[in-house]
């Protein structure tokens, strides 16, 4: 029996694993599906749906959505660039993102998915939401204006450090990161080390004493957009 799923994106023959997700098995092959709560550490998550595909479609998360052979899968169409577009914009707009001068600029996963998708400014009005920044902590700080709810630090808090230092409270619009502390940042089992300071797609969890170590220009997504090293993969096999 053959250990492979053939499948297709897009009219390209993908070869998936048994156990693999549709994201997984595209990464393998070197094409890019945009997400923002996955991550290749973390167990599928599928909440912020960015990765929304089409399979036989209907649209599916392709983080949590498990290979099947011969599926039709649909990624990189008008439909589904259009709808990416408007959760990165909503995320952008219930939140408060100072990209000019955030220290995550340019290594952002937020900031640099927007420039794939060609935004340039969000369609709809902004929230300004009120919220805080915790910096009582020795070596981190967390600014809930820059958190767009992932669950990466809650997962990778609770899966890879075996803490439980973030948690959610509250629902709907009022929803947010808390940590397990009744007062400050600085009363919970947090280390600078933990997996959970260094998840973050954006700029809410940063370390301290580290700013503008690499200098802007030199950053991650400043001159590759975010995905070029997945499709890297495609490219290469190409040319073998």
């Amino acid at each position: 029996m053959s250990d492979t799923i053939p499948f297709t994106i897009d009219g390209v023959a993908v070869e998936g694993r048994p156990g693999q997700t549709i994201l997984q098995a595209a990464d393998d092959a070197g094409i890019y599906i945009p997400r923002l709560c996955a991550h290749k550490e973390l167990h599928p998550f599928g909440s912020c749906r960015v990765c929304t595909v089409k399979v036989n479609g209907r649209p599916q998360s392709a983080c949590t959505m498990p290979c099947a052979k011969g599926m039709v899968v649909e990624n990189n169409t008008p439909e589904l660039l259009e709808h990416r577009r408007g959760l990165v914009e909503m995320l952008f707009v219930e939140g408060n993102h100072y990209c000019m001068f955030c220290e995550k600029s340019g290594n952002c996963e937020l900031q640099a998915l927007a420039y794939r998708l060609g935004i340039m400014a969000p369609r709809y009005p902004f929230q300004f939401p009120d919220r805080n920044v915790d910096a009582s902590h020795p070596d981190v700080l967390i600014d809930r204006n820059r958190c767009i709810l992932c669950a990466r630090c809650v997962r990778a808090s609770h899966d890879l450090d075996g803490k439980n230092v973030f948690q959610f409270v509250g629902r709907g619009s009022k929803k947010r990161i808390w940590i397990n502390a009744e007062a400050k940042l600085k009363d919970t089992n947090l280390d600078v080390t933990d997996k959970a300071v260094e998840i973050c797609p954006v700029g809410a969890i940063l370390k301290k004493r580290q700013g503008y170590a690499v200098p802007v220009g030199q950053r991650l997504y400043d001159h590759q957009p975010i995905g070029s090293d997945i499709e890297a993969k495609r490219a290469a096999a190409a040319q073998a």
